[in-house]
């Protein structure tokens, strides 16, 4: 972490990285199932990938609640309520 910034933007940016790297992770799974599913026909191991995305989709979620708790934890110490504030490209 550089000396101007702070804890919490680096969080986020930890988080997105580590976003990005498990979403490219889903696709390069995609890309193995598609090459070895083709050789392998029948003996495919459709579970132990159906699983192993279950790691990858689990680790998203846990990311997901780990952005709402630093995003709630920096609005309160701004002193507003977190579950009241709205993204405006949300709101249409």
């Amino acid at each position: 972490m550089s000396r101007t910034e702070s804890p919490e933007k680096e969080a986020r940016r930890s988080l997105n990285r580590l976003r990005r790297s498990l979403e490219k992770s889903l696709r390069e799974m995609d890309a193995l199932d598609g090459a070895i599913r083709s050789a392998e026909g029948a003996d495919f191991p459709s579970a132990a990938y159906d699983e192993a995305r279950g790691y990858v989709d689990r680790l998203l979620s846990f990311l997901d609640d780990e952005e709402r708790r630093l995003r709630d934890k920096v609005l309160a110490a701004g002193g507003l309520e977190p579950g009241r504030i709205r993204r405006a490209s949300t709101l249409e």
